[in-house]
């Protein structure tokens, strides 16, 4: 369990550190919200990549997104059946009878058997990403912001 001072080391710190750098509460919100909502996308090893073409296109600070990303890895392995599950009520299918561990072990045990077995099931979990994410984009990106111009004030005293 993570106490209070090392959860202030890993998420505060280095938030007010991209603040003294001169990052804008708005975009370090943005990579912030962009990390975790592109890090829960529900094909495995394409998040990099998609945080990576979020920060050039919104220019955001790339260290900052990935970071993100890479902590919420363990969330998209958790979020990955249940997109599946969505997905597939979503296109009124029946959804592949397994866990989070039984898909896991099967992608470490066969990878592109996986990824043909599950290619329908994994473009109907992408559609329902896309309807989860936006709305869960906006919502944190405003919680960031609220967060981090509030700690702005707080912890640095730089006016806006």
């Amino acid at each position: 369990m993570m106490n209070r001072r090392s959860l202030y080391k890993r998420a505060i710190e280095p938030v007010v550190a991209l603040i003294k750098q001169g990052v804008s509460p708005e975009k370090i919100s943005l990579g912030m919200a962009c990390g975790i909502v592109l890090g829960v996308f529900p094909v495995l090893g394409s998040t990099t990549i998609l945080c990576g073409v979020a920060a050039f296109i919104f220019r955001l600070n790339l260290p900052a997104i990935q970071v993100v990303n890479y902590l919420v890895y363990p969330l998209q392995l958790v979020l990955l059946v249940p997109f599946f599950h969505l997905g597939d009520l979503l296109f009124q299918v029946e959804p592949p009878p397994l866990s989070a561990q039984e898909l896991i072990a099967l992608l470490g045990s066969d990878l592109w058997g996986t990824i043909r077995a599950f290619w329908n099931t994994t473009l109907h979990a992408i559609v329902a990403w896309l309807l989860v994410s936006l709305p869960t984009f906006f919502i944190l990106h405003f919680i960031f912001f609220r967060f981090i111009k509030a700690l702005r004030f707080r912890k640095i005293g730089v006016q806006s």
